[in-house]
């Protein structure tokens, strides 16, 4: 495999929201992988003061209210990653000023109806100018979808896919917090989930259930359908018409809580001491196939899922064109392969779908 400083050629890319939790994350990564980032945003006084701690850096403030500036943020790069919540904000002016400078767009959004939206909107348009679009390039939406994919396999369908999410813990960021605080309103307290092979608004109360992780994690309790962006990323290409995700009730309970303190630092790359382990199990029939990622910090994380995303553009490793999913538009094996060391993965398996308690597929 070509080394990444080599492939990356000194693209440049620009990172909005360069300055926020998991922004700072990105611009780290492509900087360790060759790209040269230009920070924009749109707090000039943060841009400059994370400058300073990154040598040669370009500093670009826009708003999302004046597209202007964010042409002049994106001239001359050659593709852009959108860390700025809340998303239903910024993805849309964000992916009009990326079509306009004809580079691609690659966001790190967990928000279902933002997700939703850059599908539905977006997609024509994207795939008549031959753009590549994939939004929820990160821990939430992309991973799962990686791993369903890879899952999957040679099936062309199947009845079923579950994302069990088994976190030690979740400290979220205010950018998380605020971003939950729109999807709520967007959707008016409702819940969601996907089945019958459509999104769902609801109002049934969540049930606890027990999840067999695999070892050493072994069997948790989780809240279940807990939804995330995989009931929009999954859907968007596999044949599966009930997509359902779970939620460690640690976790749960941490983002609910109100005082729960932001992520800190817990070794030199700013990672949080904070373990997951996603669990994608897909069914078809009597049958069950699992693939599994572990790894730390659910932020931080997402930074290689971005760069590695916008690495293979730039090289042409892609399958479609148009707004398209991680599963859909890369090869979600050899793209989990290239995660290494930043997740520790379990190829896929076959198992009788018994092995797995009905209770966990409620």
């Amino acid at each position: 495999m070509e080394s990444a400083s080599a492939s990356a050629s000194a693209k440049t890319v620009a990172v909005y929201g360069a300055y926020g939790h998991t922004g700072r994350f990105v611009v780290t990564e492509l900087r360790d992988r060759g790209f040269v980032p230009v920070l924009a945003g749109r707090d000039a006084g943060k841009l400059r003061a994370l400058a300073a701690s990154v040598p040669g850096s370009e500093v670009r403030p826009a708003s999302v209210d004046d597209p202007a500036s964010l042409d002049r943020a994106l001239a001359g790069t050659d593709a852009v990653i959108n860390c700025a919540g809340p998303f239903a904000v910024t993805a849309a002016p964000v992916i009009e000023a990326a079509l306009r400078a004809g580079i691609p767009y690659v966001d790190v959004a967990a928000e279902i109806e933002a997700n939703l939206d850059t599908f539905t909107r977006f997609a024509d348009r994207a795939r008549a100018a031959g753009a590549v679009i994939v939004p929820a390039m990160a821990f939430y939406g992309g991973l799962g979808d990686l791993l369903a994919t890879a899952a999957m396999a040679d099936w062309t369908t199947a009845d079923e896919a579950t994302i069990a999410y088994g976190l030690s813990g979740w400290h979220p960021t205010p950018g998380t917090r605020t971003a939950g605080t729109v999807s709520r309103e967007r959707r008016a307290g409702r819940r969601v989930r996907y089945t019958g092979g459509r999104l769902e608004y609801h109002d049934t109360e969540p049930t606890l259930l027990k999840w067999p992780f695999p070892e050493p994690m072994g069997t948790r309790e989780v809240v279940g359908e807990f939804t995330m962006a995989d009931v929009v990323t999954l859907p968007s290409h596999l044949s599966v018409p009930e997509v359902r995700t779970h939620m460690s009730v640690e976790a749960a309970r941490d983002l609910s809580a109100p005082d729960t303190p932001a992520p800190t630092a817990a070794d030199g790359d700013g990672r949080s001491e904070q373990t997951f382990l996603v669990d994608a199990v897909v069914r078809s029939g009597g049958t069950e196939r699992r693939a599994v990622a572990s790894g730390r910090d659910i932020y931080a994380v997402s930074a290689p899922l971005a760069v590695e995303a916008v690495h293979r553009i730039l090289t042409g490793r892609t399958r479609t064109v148009g707004v398209a999913s991680a599963g859909a538009v890369f090869d979600a094996p050899d793209f989990l392969r290239a995660l290494a060391p930043h997740i520790t993965l379990e190829p896929h398996q076959d198992r009788p779908a018994e092995d797995v308690p009905h209770t966990a597929r409620a």
